[in-house]
């Protein structure tokens, strides 16, 4: 049994990987569109506040989801799966990742700032109600660009994992051009939006398709195939 237990682990941990990986795109879609998207109006203050006290329980959701440390569990396990190709960089490349997770966990709170701002608490009414609305659309802009802060290190995540598998044996070689793709998109995407915000703008669908594709390509893969046991049993015998 715990024989056959360690023949069928790796398998087993690559498809627990693509669950949550599955998890973490289904839930960063819906807060992207279903949250962020329906509530801010940029460029709007009093429009995204309207919306904000309008679905209060839709905020406090989307805050929620960013901080279920579903992707810690892919780290982990991709750290463990990629140890045979390259310990160090499997080590490195889960730095980043989990310094990435520890971001995005702090930036949630700009997103539940603008609620806070707009509740009308009494030490807040030196505020009019035009400044706590600018207030809580200024949270709401610094929660995007924290976001694109993790999207660096996320970025370098994904490049490296994309080399891990490239070097695999047991997972195809265009997994890991796609996810090395995916994460030089998510680099620029980032930089341009430190550096030209009005540029970045016009780069978000030659970034996003690409994420989607290398991401997307890894977790079903995972999910429907796995890793193949014998040549990851061969590769770490070799390391």
């Amino acid at each position: 049994m715990p024989g056959h237990a360690a023949e069928t682990s790796p398998r087993l941990k690559a498809r627990i990987a693509g669950v949550f990986y599955l998890i973490t795109i289904v839930t960063g879609i819906f807060g992207e569109v279903f949250v962020r998207g329906r509530l801010i109006v940029y460029g709007d203050a009093a429009a995204t506040a309207t919306n904000i006290l309008a679905h209060q329980t839709l905020l406090r959701l989307g805050f929620a989801l960013d901080l279920i440390p579903v992707y810690i569990v892919v780290t982990v396990l991709f750290y463990d799966l990629f140890k045979p190709v390259n310990r160090s960089l499997s080590l490195l490349a889960a730095f980043f990742s989990l310094a990435g997770c520890a971001i995005g966990a702090l930036n949630s709170l700009f997103q539940l700032a603008p609620l806070l701002v707009l509740r009308g608490e009494q030490y807040l009414s030196i505020f009019n109600a035009g400044q706590q609305q600018a207030l809580a659309l200024m949270f709401l802009e610094l929660r995007a660009q924290g976001f694109d802060i993790c999207l660096v290190f996320f970025g370098f995540y994904c490049i490296l994992i994309g080399y891990l598998i490239f070097r695999s044996t047991f997972l195809p070689k265009i997994l890991g051009v796609l996810m090395a793709i995916a994460g030089l998109g998510y680099l620029i995407n980032s930089f341009a939006t430190f550096l030209s915000p009005a540029f970045a703008i016009h780069l978000i669908p030659y970034v996003l398709a690409p994420g989607l594709l290398g991401e997307g390509s890894l977790t079903v893969w995972l999910l429907a195939v796995g890793v193949n046991v014998q040549r990851w049993k061969e590769q770490e015998s070799a390391a």
